[in-house]
């Protein structure tokens, strides 16, 4: 198998090469014997022009002809509220627990299993959604899955009881799993290749907003008990209409996906669809060049020749399709670890599995560790009582808890600002060690706290830092991976993550009334042991898209 490709050379060719050689196990999706698929010359602009008008293009090519301007623009604002939209139904059962533990008779290890439980959904939705977004199409799965997180944490707000919250909160996690690995991937595939990493640094930003936008709705509605009314029998408090409101940026971003946004050309070049995938472009190159005659100068597409095939799924018993879509749903994952991928992907399953313990495992609690720092002294210091279970120990709601909550929401800022200007300088890798060790060093501090004030400006630095280490990962993760797998893989990914996520919370939630010295330190080791992990990975600074 071979291609064909005449280009004059450039100072910047290493910086253009793709992060992948060929793969002989994937070599089935994209191959074209000895076809050229495009020629340059050196000639004039009007000849240049005229070539590009007779000539095939890529797709990373056609990503360039159609310019960088006010679509990437609309397209971040909606892809960043999704991205939002998920930070905020995450989010949200940290800042209810002050209050709803009361109201749902929960204990601290019922609140683990709560915080851990919309984990267990994300893990599941997580590879299931981004197997169907790799072979379906990136729109549509992600229409779905912000539905389902919407519908299913607002009717999570009515549930009476726990074991009923707990399970609608488990399916909202589910499509909470789906929408984050996908978006990422849905929006590099629109990115030229030197504005990539900023651009997805800048996406990345958008779960600060979700996180603050949390934070300032808890702020603003848990603490007014006055907002009470009863329906049927449910006692329906401020705590259920903030679990209400929290669902509305999932329902907006879905409406807005279904009604408005194009499916990834680079999606639709690998399934064959090239008239869709260059109206695409020309859409892009139209928006972009609003005001100007000019008009996309690409004729057509190259795009692979052959098709994945599916037609094995149609046929048989319904049992010999069910294992063949288990075959097929399982294939992406052997390919992670195969060849020069596999170092990579075990890196990265260190990595999440790393970050998320400790992230996870930690945020969730901060507004119980706050709360119960309000006497003075270190969270850790007043944690060794048991709690009330009454609403003497929840009411009157201290308001002092969500704005502490907001501020360390609001200390994301510097961290993503940080991010965004230097990815495509420094790059993702070293941005993603440096973040990890420096996050280790913070959470460790928080164990020698000794004030509330302390602990605040602790968990602020510890926001601030591990921000960029998530942002970090967000641009590797899709960079690291071929179109065929990206999403897949990023779904894998954030399922080890899920993993990792629900095992922190049910060990803070078991320790946390007993000793939480020991959750704290452990966070700090995996932080640290992540940062040299990821010393490991290959560099993508402003690479190809493959």
């Amino acid at each position: 198998m071979s291609r064909h490709i005449h280009i004059e050379a450039s100072g910047d060719d290493a910086a253009r090469a793709p992060l992948l050689t060929s793969h002989p196990e994937l070599a089935s999706l994209d191959s074209d014997e000895g076809e050229v698929l495009f020629e340059r010359s050196s000639g004039d602009n009007a000849n240049d022009v005229h070539g590009r008008r007779q000539r095939k293009l890529t797709y990373e090519e056609a990503v360039e002809e159609a310019g960088f301007g006010l679509f990437h623009g609309l397209l971040l604002v909606v892809c960043g509220w999704a991205n939002a939209s998920d930070a905020v139904e995450i989010l949200c059962v940290s800042f209810l627990l002050p209050t709803a533990r009361c109201d749902l008779h929960l204990s601290s290890s019922d609140m683990g299993l709560l915080t851990a439980n919309i984990f267990l959904g994300m893990m599941i939705g997580g590879y299931m959604w981004g197997y169907l977004a790799d072979q379906r199409g990136r729109q549509k799965v992600l229409v779905i899955s912000l539905t389902v997180n919407g519908v299913f944490g607002a009717l999570a707000s009515f549930a009476p009881r726990f074991w009923l919250f707990l399970l609608l909160r488990f399916i909202s996690g589910v499509g909470v799993g789906g929408s984050i690995p996908v978006i990422f991937s849905y929006f590099s595939e629109f990115q030229p290749r030197l504005k990539r990493g900023a651009m997805i640094s800048a996406l990345a930003t958008f779960w600060m907003a979700g996180n603050i936008l949390a934070a300032g709705l808890a702020w603003l509605i848990i603490p007014r008990t006055w907002v009470r009314f009863s329906l049927g029998g449910l006692d329906f408090q401020s705590w259920r209409l903030f679990v209400v409101l929290c669902s509305v940026p999932s329902l907006t971003s879905a409406l807005i996906f279904s009604l408005a946004m194009p499916e990834s050309p680079r999606f639709l070049m690998e399934a064959g669809r090239e008239t869709e995938a260059l109206h695409v472009f020309c859409r892009m190159f139209a928006i972009n060049h609003r005001g100007s005659l000019k008009t996309f100068p690409i004729c057509g597409l190259h795009a692979p020749s052959e098709k994945e095939e599916r037609e094995t799924m149609r046929g048989g018993t319904h049992t010999q399709r069910f294992v063949n879509l288990l075959k097929q749903g399982l294939t992406p994952i052997r390919q992670l670890f195969v060849g020069e991928l596999a170092s990579r992907s075990v890196c990265l399953v260190v990595i999440f599995y790393c970050i998320s313990f400790g992230y996870y495992g930690l945020w969730m609690w901060f507004p119980e560790l706050f709360k119960r720092a309000e006497d003075g002294g270190s969270p850790c210091a007043n944690v060794s009582r048991l709690q009330s279970h009454d609403n003497q120990s929840c009411y009157p709601v201290k308001t002092a808890v969500y704005m502490e909550g907001f501020v360390t929401a609001a200390s994301n800022l510097p961290g993503n600002i940080f991010t965004i200007l230097l990815m495509d300088v420094i790059g993702g890798k070293a941005l993603l060690c440096c973040s990890l060790l420096l996050s280790s060093v913070s959470v460790f501090l928080i164990y020698e706290v000794k004030t509330k004030a302390q602990s605040l400006l602790i968990s602020c630095v510890f926001s601030g830092v591990s921000v960029v280490a998530w942002n970090s990962l967000d641009v590797l993760g899709t960079e690291l991976y071929p179109t065929q797998l990206r999403s897949s893989a990023l779904g894998f990914f954030t399922g080890v993550g899920r993993v990792a996520a629900i095992m922190g919370n049910i060990v803070f939630g078991q320790l946390v009334d007993t000793n939480c010295v020991i959750p704290v330190l452990l966070v700090s080791a995996l932080l640290l042991t992540g940062g040299i992990t990821a010393l490991r990975l290959p560099s993508t600074k402003q690479a190809e898209l493959t």
